[in-house]
């Protein structure tokens, strides 16, 4: 497994195309934005007011304004391993105060496997499309554990086996897949690792473009139209309460 230049953390670099492709509207608008919002739908227990939110693999700081805006927290932790990621996260975090947005912001660099964060120093842990990326996922979902306060919750959205090893996904970004999980692996993981929730705050989306095969074409002309249950799920989105 690869290692990067800085450190012995185990990881896969990402190629040109999918650095890139973090900056596109298509990110911004059919990935990020959709995600939050499906997450914030699956909550139902009470946050705080003005919570502490960590942004676990906040890469380019997209997510920023659009976390800021749904769920007012009073400072957000950016934490991400790729630091040239991190120079324009603080670029962002930069406009989101000068619009007016008052959250706080800390941008550190480190691996999800070891937070650079106090113990139950957070009321949201936000995870979005990271995990497939990571090397050492129970260790980071251990982590995420350890920073929550008791009772916090843990944001997760992320895409499966399924979409990642397709092959046009194979074709133009990196990625461990030997880590991959199904929808239900992930949900297993996330149950064994500390923390809480039902039927209710779980999303399968299928949306057009986790659907690699055809982008969700044969749907559109009627052809085709898996259902749940008997379709290979795509993205797995879960509000998770971190049990005592």
């Amino acid at each position: 497994m690869p290692s990067s230049e800085t450190s012995s953390v185990p990881y896969v670099p990402e190629s040109a195309f999918g650095v890139w492709f973090l900056r596109t509207h298509t990110w911004e608008h059919h990935v990020l934005r959709v995600a939050i919002n499906d997450l914030k739908r699956l909550i139902d227990v009470p946050l705080p007011e003005q919570p502490v939110l960590v942004d676990a693999g906040c890469g380019q700081g997209i997510s920023f304004r659009l976390l800021t805006e749904a769920f007012k927290p009073s400072r957000i932790v950016g934490v991400d391993f790729h630091e040239p990621s991190l120079t324009l996260a603080a670029e962002a975090a930069r406009a989101c105060r000068e619009r007016h947005l008052v959250t706080a912001f800390e941008l550190l660099h480190g691996d999800c496997a070891t937070l650079p964060v106090q113990d139950a120093s957070a009321d949201i842990v936000f995870c979005h499309q990271t995990f497939h990326h990571l090397v050492e996922q129970e260790r980071a979902l251990a982590e995420f554990h350890r920073v929550l306060k008791p009772g916090g919750l843990l944001l997760f959205a992320e895409s499966t086996d399924a979409y990642i090893k397709s092959w046009v996904i194979r074709l133009l970004f990196r990625h461990p897949m030997h880590v991959q999980k199904s929808a239900q692996g992930y949900l297993d993981m996330i149950r064994n690792g500390g923390f809480a929730f039902s039927e209710r705050n779980v999303s399968l989306p299928y949306l057009w473009w986790s659907r690699a095969t055809d982008f969700g074409l044969f749907e559109r002309l009627g052809l085709h139209r898996p259902q749940p249950g008997k379709r290979r799920e795509t993205l797995v989105n879960v509000a998770a309460v971190k049990r005592a």
